[in-house]
């Protein structure tokens, strides 16, 4: 799904500006950086930042390093919100050509909300590598047509906030792409992958997230979902499904109520080691990890003595 969870827990949305002022900029003209924050939830995404990299985790929510836009992610989120729209047509309406027609249009809508992804695409020198990023988007809404047909069917809800506070405690939020429900009350939650599908070696860690939102989806609701649906657009289209149980999401809940008392520790220690793994090719964070010879900023929380 993934749309963005605005909570502190959340990563940072991309900033035009970076943490370093150029020595001869006026104070008023240095880029703005978020001040540092204590996270008091967790999503999915953050809880797999955690698990895959503490020190990934610390720079996205704590330090809000920003991030540039990239065009896999962006794309990402594009077709997230053509697939979002595409429901809004009458049945029957739900046509490989509508989707590609509302292209365009969310484009467009998406520079408005996030100015940043402009740079992605230079207005002279860009055109050529728009035209084909956008191409690469259609071939991704024909594979979700060749893997389900939107005219049979009518999601009781899309882009929904999801949240629920444990009895320990901790916050659970996130927003699930779709969630459809039977005539006869079976919940199903979809999630749209614009990647291809991984291996069974890495599939549990895909399904971690659907898991977190039946777990959420359970605790606030009191309904299990029947099915919880991967739906990966990348490589021609596959579809990966799973059927939950109580044992499941119990599993799920000790293992994030474990996950969120080593992000305490962390928080107290200040100690947010750095993770290398085959991730870090793509990580933005890449310059600042001591894994590669880089330096974090300094910690901005206070550490007790």
């Amino acid at each position: 799904m993934q749309a963005a969870d605005p909570t502190v827990d959340t990563p940072v949305s991309p900033a035009t500006g970076t943490t370093d002022a150029a020595p001869d900029l006026a104070p008023e003209a240095a880029p703005e950086v978020a001040p540092p924050a204590v996270p008091t939830s967790l999503s999915p995404s953050r809880a797999g930042d955690f698990m895959t990299c503490p020190l990934l985790y610390r720079l996205r929510v704590i330090d809000k390093v920003p991030e540039p836009p990239s065009p896999a992610a962006t794309r990402g989120t594009l077709v997230h919100a053509v697939l979002e729209r595409l429901f809004d047509a009458p049945l029957g309406e739900r046509t490989p050509e509508a989707a590609r027609a509302l292209l365009r249009p969310e484009w467009e809508k998406l520079l408005l909300e996030r100015p940043e992804v402009a740079e992605l695409f230079p207005e002279q020198a860009g055109a050529d590598e728009l035209a084909g990023w956008l191409a690469d988007a259609e071939k991704l809404l024909d594979a979700y047509f060749r893997v389900e047909d939107p005219n049979r069917l009518q999601p009781a809800e899309r882009e929904l906030l999801v949240q629920t506070t444990l009895e320990s405690g901790l916050r659970l939020r996130g927003y699930v792409d779709r969630v459809d429900v039977a005539p006869t009350g079976e919940v199903r939650v979809v999630d749209y992958k614009t990647g291809r599908a991984p291996s069974r070696d890495f599939e549990g860690k895909a399904m971690f997230q659907m898991k977190f939102y039946a777990l959420v989806i359970w605790r606030e609701r009191g309904v299990i979902p029947k099915r919880l649906q991967l739906m990966y657009l990348g490589g021609g289209g596959q579809v990966v499904t799973y059927d939950p149980d109580e044992a499941d999401l119990r599993a799920v809940e000790r293992k994030l109520l474990a996950l969120w008392q080593a992000v305490q520790q962390a928080l107290a220690s200040g100690d947010w080691p750095a993770n290398p793994n085959r991730l870090c090719d793509w990580c933005a964070h890449k310059p600042l990890c001591p894994a590669w010879g880089g330096t974090p900023p300094a910690y901005p929380l206070s550490v007790p003595s």
